[in-house]
Formats: C-alpha cells, structure tokens, sequence
C-alpha cells in the first residue's frame, strides 16, 4: 500500500471513530447509537454487513439478540437469538476473543450457513463488545462477499470500534438506572408527604395511612406515586 492511500484510510479511521465518539456523548438514543456504529464500520472497512448483537438476560439465562445492522437484506434482519457460547456470535462472547473465518461455509461454528449462500457471505470477523473490567456486553460481527483475510490491522479497527460501542451501551444502561432511581427516590419522598397529610386528616397512624393508599392504588388501578400526587393536589386547593 503507498503512503498516498495509506494516509486516505488513516484519515477515514479517524474521522469514524470521531463520528462515533460523538454521536457516544451526544442525546442519541442507543438504538441510533449502535446504527451509526455498523453503518461507519461497514463503510470504512468496506465490508458487505456489519452486524452488532447484544448481551441480553432472560428467564432462560442470557442470551445474545441482534440489535443493529446497515444492511436491508431481509433474510438477514430476522429476529434471532443464540445462548453464550452457541455459534460464532456465542463462541465469541464465551471467550472474549476476536475470531477471524475465512469461509464461514466451512467453519463449524457458524449456524446460518442458508442465510450466508443466499447473500453471498464469505468471510467474516467477529470481535467481542468489552468493557474495562473485561465484561462482555456484546458482538460485532463484519462480513465481506468476497474472500478475504482480515489484517491485524482491520480486526484492530473493528476491536477499537467494539469497545466503544460498549462504552455506549454502558453509559445508556447507567443512565436508565440512575433515572430510575431517582424516580423511585422522588415517589418514594411524595408518598411520605401523602401519609403526613392522611394522618393528620383522619387522625390515623403511618401504617394505616399506607394501607389505604395501597388499596387506593389497587382499586383505581394507578401507581402509589398518582395517588400520593391526588393528596398532595388535594391539601394545596383545600
């Protein structure tokens, strides 16, 4: 490769990896997060589909769904699932290395070898999505029509993109816990004014304030926090 075209690629490496980094601290939702993630991937690797898969946890243990792909190829945006471990996709969250295929119709572990002839999929790259403390939160998997052998290069790439992919789903994850806690903290806070005001009232002590919010809540089907809002409503217009 001359330096020419070698310092075109860097460029387009740079500029990818700084369009996901602010799409990664931007207002973004996930789900627009992990498009952009493929669709920049699968543009600056040239591959035919990437494709990005999520660690999910079930009844059933967890399981690995796929969440987003810059390919419109329907028989590849099927709803699938495979258990950790299971396939490709599962080999590679089990043991939190790259795997590089040459030609996944005649690897083992690939499952949709049906899907794979019908598109014309040839090789692949599959690198695990890894947060620092070495948990694993996903896949991205890259697939080319041709075959081909990924550089150490490319599978870096790919690996760097991964990982940032996880810091995305990771703050996301933080960020829908800490709003919910915060929720339960402000209801938690609105019903014990609501309490205060019923005893007052009905000269009642906590507990039996409690339970007739409780079974207000059960008999008019709406949350504690709705009731408690109807009290503390109730005392400012009286």
């Amino acid at each position: 490769m001359d330096s020419e075209k070698f310092s075109e690629d860097a460029d387009k490496v740079i500029k990818a990896l700084m369009d996901i980094s602010c799409a990664i601290n931007s207002d973004l939702y996930l789900e627009d997060i992990l498009r952009l993630i493929v669709m920049v991937t699968a543009k600056v690797t040239g591959v035919e589909i990437c494709s990005l898969w999520l660690v999910e946890d079930t009844d059933n243990g967890k399981k690995l769904r796929i969440k987003s792909t810059q390919t419109i190829e329907p028989a590849y945006l099927l709803d699938r699932e495979l258990n950790i471990n299971e396939g490709v996709v599962g080999h590679v969250a089990a043991h939190k290395k790259p795997l590089i295929v040459y030609d996944v119709l005649s690897e083992p572990l690939f499952k949709e070898k049906k899907m794979a002839r019908k598109l014309g999929l040839k090789s692949m790259v599959s690198v695990p999505l890894l947060l620092k403390d070495h948990q694993v939160v996903g896949v991205l998997n890259c697939f080319s029509s041709i075959y081909h052998h990924f550089s150490d290069c490319e599978v870096n790439l790919i690996t760097t993109v991964a990982n940032q992919a996880a810091v995305a789903i990771y703050n996301s994850e933080l960020l829908i816990k800490t709003k919910v806690i915060r929720e339960e903290l402000e209801t938690r806070k609105l019903v014990d004014r609501a309490k205060e005001i019923l005893m007052r009232r009905s000269e009642i002590n906590e507990e039996e304030a409690y339970r007739w919010m409780r079974k207000k809540s059960m008999d008019s089907r709406k949350t504690m926090r709705r009731i408690a809002e109807a009290i503390l409503l109730s005392e400012e217009i009286y």
